[in-house]
């Protein structure tokens, strides 16, 4: 993380850039999120917008990866 930049200022920047992708979810869920982020550290180590890419990189899914008859519920990975 920046040292200039509080954790307050991350978490909201992190958020704005995960409602940049996601604009139809609560944004409060988002900085709800943001904060659970910023609080690990392989999270804390990156800049807030490429900290939100790279988490939601890891709900996408390789097509070639994907079985039929795996289930159509998401589940998104919290940390590494």
């Amino acid at each position: 993380m920046n040292p200039d930049m509080t954790s307050e200022d991350w978490a909201l920047k992190c958020a704005e850039r995960l409602q940049e992708q996601w604009p139809r979810v609560d944004r409060s869920d988002l900085e709800h999120l943001a904060w659970a982020l910023i609080s690990e550290p392989y999270w804390q180590g990156m800049e807030p917008g490429a900290a939100a890419l790279e988490w939601l990189q890891q709900g996408v899914s390789d097509q070639r990866d994907a079985r039929p008859e795996a289930s159509n519920d998401a589940q998104l990975p919290c940390s590494r």
